[in-house]
């Protein structure tokens, strides 16, 4: 699906190096395949040396031999950088966007052109155990929908989704949530240092418990309230904790945070 196609790479931050490590490999095309662009003479370097791929200051010129546009710069360089591109946008082009908060009426508008597709990834992607979740216009193509998918599952798990409307969802649950799940470990980190652990015994136990809770979760394939409810012995310690956790609240702030996001997503993508 991608032998014969060109992918630029507009903006070489940390999820489109994971993306083209990830696409890499899984040898889903070559090196010379890949132009990415950066404005620092540092990080181009790094690109090629890394990983043999073609590396540019000029968003446009790496646009222009291009059959496949990657955004994935920071929202507020968007105004700057959609203009430079617009001249090399071809009717063929895929575009695909990893931009928070962006929505495909920016794009569409801004670059004269209708095939966008829009994803939210999230931070464990580096490592290829990410999710995205990822919708497309009726413009895109078949064919272009599967070369989507499978440059977005080069950074882990992906799903697609009908409605933009579920990508500002996606940002608030899945594209922040593994900043709830690192202060999470980190207040269970210091808590366990408060007992008398030595931190790094702390750390350990909390990152083996949440890498195994959540494998056991997904091999289970029961509800997680099922799973709680095994561990729960009456007048246990699982009983006297979960009742703090109730008591102080812990479901309505998680809740609360999360549609905390979601408004922010919503006001980004008004900007």
């Amino acid at each position: 699906m991608l032998q014969d196609q060109t992918l630029a790479f507009i903006g070489a931050g940390q999820m489109a190096d994971a993306m083209i490590g990830g696409l890499l490999r899984r040898e889903l095309l070559a090196p010379n395949q890949v132009i990415a662009t950066a404005p620092r003479e540092e990080r181009r370097r790094q690109l090629e040396h890394g990983w043999h791929v073609r590396a540019t200051d000029d968003n446009q010129a790496a646009a222009a031999v291009a059959d496949i546009v990657i955004f994935s710069v920071k929202p507020q360089t968007l105004p700057k950088v959609l203009p430079q591109v617009r001249p090399a946008i071809r009717p063929e082009t895929l575009v695909i966007s990893i931009v928070a908060g962006a929505p495909i009426h920016r794009f569409a508008e801004a670059l004269d052109h209708p095939a966008i597709v829009r994803s939210m990834p999230n931070t464990p992607a580096q490592i290829g155990e990410g999710i995205t979740v990822w919708t497309a216009t009726r413009e895109v193509t078949a064919k272009q929908r599967e070369r989507a998918r499978l440059i977005l599952g080069a950074l882990g798990d992906e799903i697609f989704v009908e409605e933009e409307h579920y990508l500002d969802m996606a940002t608030a649950l899945s594209g922040t949530g593994p900043a709830y799940f690192f202060l999470l470990m980190e207040a269970l980190i210091d808590a366990g240092v408060h007992m008398g652990f030595p931190r790094w015994i702390a750390e350990r136990l909390v990152m083996q418990t949440m890498l195994g809770s959540v494998r056991y979760a997904l091999r289970s394939g029961k509800h997680p309230a099922e799973l709680r409810n095994a561990v729960t012995s009456p007048g246990g310690t699982s009983a006297a904790a979960l009742y703090e956790a109730e008591r102080g609240g812990l479901r309505t702030v998680l809740a609360d945070a999360v549609w905390a996001a979601y408004r922010r997503s919503v006001d980004l993508g008004g900007k």
